[in-house]
């Protein structure tokens, strides 16, 4: 049996994808580059890794098998290379990191200020939401992810390095603004624009309310906290953001923190990584990297 890395690469790409062009998409390849690895291994092994069923091609009983020896033969490959990284130091190595599309405000300036620190390093940043990172981190996918505290029943680390203030906003021209001391029982006279359901914001807001058996009214629902500034500053209510996404727009007056009762609602940032995770160099520096100098780079408290 003579079976390449090359080839396994290309066998994982098409079953996680279950499709040609989306593998060659993945691997920079064209499609008939995909398919000839493919037509290769199969006939290395002696059988049909793939069948097709109309238009989706679906893994057989040997691909099924081959994928999970695929995946841990990859794991191991990547294990080699972190020792290998470990070998040569920090200076060199590449960091893969994904982050909440709240976080993105700061952890570009973060990775920036490491950039410079470690020139010769490299990272691979993926901006994503709560659900996706999820699922990256159950498949081990990046080196660290930054995000809001994770599910509890899941195995992974998770390290708290900075406070994320929930704050209402409004509007300049709104007639709550400059009032202090704002009652929460009053906020249920307004109408609020919101993150999605399932998002971080979304449950801490939730809770926060619930705790306090305050039920608000809110208009519409928005996928990003661009979004909800947007519709804050033109009107259409008030919003709960991150206080680390509104330097811009308090700067420019755009937008103006309401004085409420009980607020901000206090939450964390937190990295995190699997359990059990070993991390290379680069991936451990970035860790030191900010717990030393995040919370003054971002210039929050």
């Amino acid at each position: 049996m003579n079976i390449t890395f090359r080839q396994l690469e290309v066998f994982e790409a098409v079953s996680k994808a279950l499709s040609y062009t989306q593998a060659s998409k993945a691997l920079h390849l064209s499609q008939p580059a995909v398919s000839m690895q493919i037509k290769q291994l199969e006939d290395n092994l002696g059988i049909d890794l793939f069948e097709q069923m109309g238009k989706q091609i679906y893994l057989t009983e040997a691909g099924i098998e081959m994928f999970r020896y695929s995946q841990v033969i990859s794991q191991q490959l990547d294990e080699v290379s972190e020792v290998l990284e470990q070998l040569k130091g920090v200076q060199r190595g590449k960091l893969t990191i994904s982050v909440a599309s709240t976080a993105n405000y700061f952890a570009t300036r973060l990775l920036a200020a490491f950039s410079r620190k470690y020139d010769e390093t490299t990272f691979s940043l993926d901006v994503t939401n709560r659900e996706t990172l999820l699922l990256q981190l159950d498949n081990n996918e990046p080196d660290l992810v930054i995000m809001g505290k994770p599910p509890a029943d899941r195995e992974l680390l998770a390290e708290a390095f900075m406070t994320n203030p929930l704050v209402v906003v409004a509007a300049p021209d709104h007639p709550l603004i400059g009032v202090k001391d704002i009652p929460l029982e009053l906020l249920q006279e307004e109408t609020f624009v919101v993150r999605e359901k399932g998002s971080g914001t979304w449950g801490a807001m939730q809770r926060f309310f619930a705790s306090h058996s305050i039920v608000l009214n809110t208009g519409m629902e928005m996928t990003s906290n661009e979004a909800i500034k947007q519709a804050v500053e033109a009107g259409l209510g008030l919003g709960i953001v991150s206080v680390h996404t509104l330097s811009l727009e308090l700067e420019t007056h755009r937008l103006a923190i309401l004085d409420v009762q009980s607020f901000p609602i206090l939450r964390d940032w937190y990295l995190v990584h699997r359990q059990g995770k070993r991390l290379s160099p680069v991936a451990e520096a970035f860790r030191q990297f900010v717990f030393d100098e995040g919370q003054k780079l971002i210039g929050f408290n």
